[in-house]
């Protein structure tokens, strides 16, 4: 209680400085600058949220003084000292009405704000996707899902950045269960990476966009897979991608570009597994398959297997 006091009066004096009186003008410079210390002090005596309400004042001196740039960093630093209070909240399981996480969610979309003003888009998104993190980190991913769709939005420019968004996009949509959702954004991000990543020379895909083919190319097979749609109900693009993998046809040339022919051959095996209810061959297959996916392909895998074991329909 006494330290409160203490942090409490000193952020008074800053703030009373600041009050206009009969003919004198406060110095604002002066008054931003103080509360920049006194956060910088409450920072290191582990204070965060009151660090983050200092941040907050100086962000206003800032906006008086017409800094944006300035007032975009304040009002970044106190988001993430609002984050720090919310996780120390959550760590120790304290009870609370988010009120941190609130206030944090205010900060970014102030400042995102403000970069777009001033047009600067790649500032703005950078900011959506710090804070579509942090929401994912606290394990919402449902609200981290809009925020990094923002993200990719202020990217349009920028293909290899916006693609990078909707996989965060993706991640959430499949954190949340929502594999249908999930298997759109990845079609989206499949067309996007062929359109924009092939080389002006031969059209092929280059660099990054290989990566982020096969990662789409991978997730869509999984994510067919534990949907199972009816051929009445399958998307002519989805069939498409499945009538790869049937055993009559062969390796695709366009497939070959990105994906390692093991993945491929793997990939088919699974196909053909799902599609006949093998069970044991499915667990048989991944096992060898297991080490060439990424953590979140093997759950997708693990779900597949589940569903074939036990069917539950929560894909569908």
């Amino acid at each position: 209680m006494e330290r409160d006091a203490d942090i409490l009066g000193k952020y008074r004096t800053v703030s009373n400085k600041l009050k206009k009186r009969f003919l004198k003008r406060p110095n604002v410079a002066e008054g931003c600058e103080q509360y920049g210390a006194l956060a910088k002090t409450l920072k290191q005596q582990e204070c965060p949220q009151y660090a983050a309400f200092c941040h907050l004042a100086q962000a206003r001196c800032e906006h008086t003084l017409v800094n944006p740039a300035g007032e975009t960093q304040a009002l970044v630093d106190a988001a993430r000292e609002f984050i720090k209070a919310e996780v120390d909240n959550v760590g120790i399981r304290c009870l609370s009405f988010q009120e941190h996480l609130t206030a944090a969610i205010n900060c970014y979309s102030h400042a995102i704000r403000v970069h777009i003003e001033n047009k600067n888009m790649s500032l703005a998104a950078a900011l959506c996707l710090e804070l579509g993190n942090a929401l994912q980190k606290l394990n919402k991913p449902g609200e981290a899902m809009a925020h990094f769709q923002r993200a990719a939005e202020l990217q349009s420019q920028s293909p290899l950045d916006c693609l990078v968004s909707l996989g965060h996009v993706a991640s959430c949509k499949i954190e949340t269960k929502d594999y249908d959702g999930a298997l759109g954004v990845f079609t989206e991000m499949a067309y996007l990476a062929q359109e924009s990543g092939g080389s002006s020379v031969t059209g092929k895909p280059i660099g990054a966009y290989c990566d982020i083919l096969a990662r789409c190319e991978i997730t869509r097979v999984l994510l067919l897979m534990l949907l199972q749609p009816t051929p009445q109900r399958i998307r002519p693009e989805h069939a498409q991608t499945l009538e790869k993998y049937a055993w009559e046809s062969s390796e695709d040339n366009t497939i070959a570009q990105f994906l390692d022919e093991d993945v491929f051959l793997m990939l088919q095996s699974v196909v053909m597994a799902c599609q006949s209810h093998d069970i044991e061959a499915i667990q048989a297959i991944q096992v060898e398959l297991w080490p060439m996916l990424s953590a979140e392909q093997n759950e997708l895998l693990h779900h597949v297997i589940q569903e074939l074991a036990h069917p539950s329909g929560e894909g569908l």
